[in-house]
């Protein structure tokens, strides 16, 4: 179906400005309901290493926006920032950062870098979304954080150091999840 452009501009800039806000409070779930349809699926493929396919606003309130963004889970300090986007109908490409806490010796952020297929489904919500990103430098920028003494031990803990055991398996096996 086809929405007026400005419509569909409309939604993907209330993403990024929600983002904005959800760093601010440190709580994501609520961004399920505002911007996305009950039905919607959301994915990410993670390198291969573990492929999470959220179906309905309820999956994805638990998944990426509870368990893999709010800052209970170790991410506190981080931001998300969207950077900009291209819009093609109903379908967004959004570029954004997992932007980690601190500064680099040379004022530089801590980040990578990250797209996000999205299809827009009318009301201002969304119906599918796919991240994609480079799951090999996200580990490394966790290295260099927790080098710098930034990196939180949840997050090493909980979200680090599970990653990249399932990333050195799916390489030891041969397989992809």
């Amino acid at each position: 179906m086809d929405y007026p452009r400005e419509e569909v501009e409309a939604a993907i800039a209330g993403l990024r400005d929600a983002f904005v806000e959800a760093e601010r409070r440190g709580s994501w779930a609520w961004i399920a309901d505002a911007f996305y349809h009950e039905d919607c699926v959301y994915e990410c493929p993670y390198g291969g290493a573990m492929f999470v396919r959220a179906e309905g606003r309820e999956a994805i309130r638990a998944t990426h926006y509870g368990r893999d963004m709010d800052v209970g889970s170790g991410w506190q300090g981080w931001s998300f920032p969207i950077l900009g986007w291209a819009i093609n109908g109903a379908r967004i490409i959004s570029e954004w950062v997992n932007r980690g806490p601190g500064r680099r010796a040379d004022g530089g952020y801590y980040e990578t870098r990250g797209v996000s297929l999205i299809t827009y489904g009318g009301r201002g919500k969304f119906s599918y979304q796919m991240d994609l990103f480079d799951i090999a430098h996200q580990m490394h920028l966790c290295d260099e954080l927790d080098a710098a003494g930034l990196l939180s031990p949840a997050l090493r803990r909980d979200w680090v150091e599970p990653m990249k055991a399932r990333i050195v398996a799916m390489l030891q096996n041969g397989d992809a999840a």
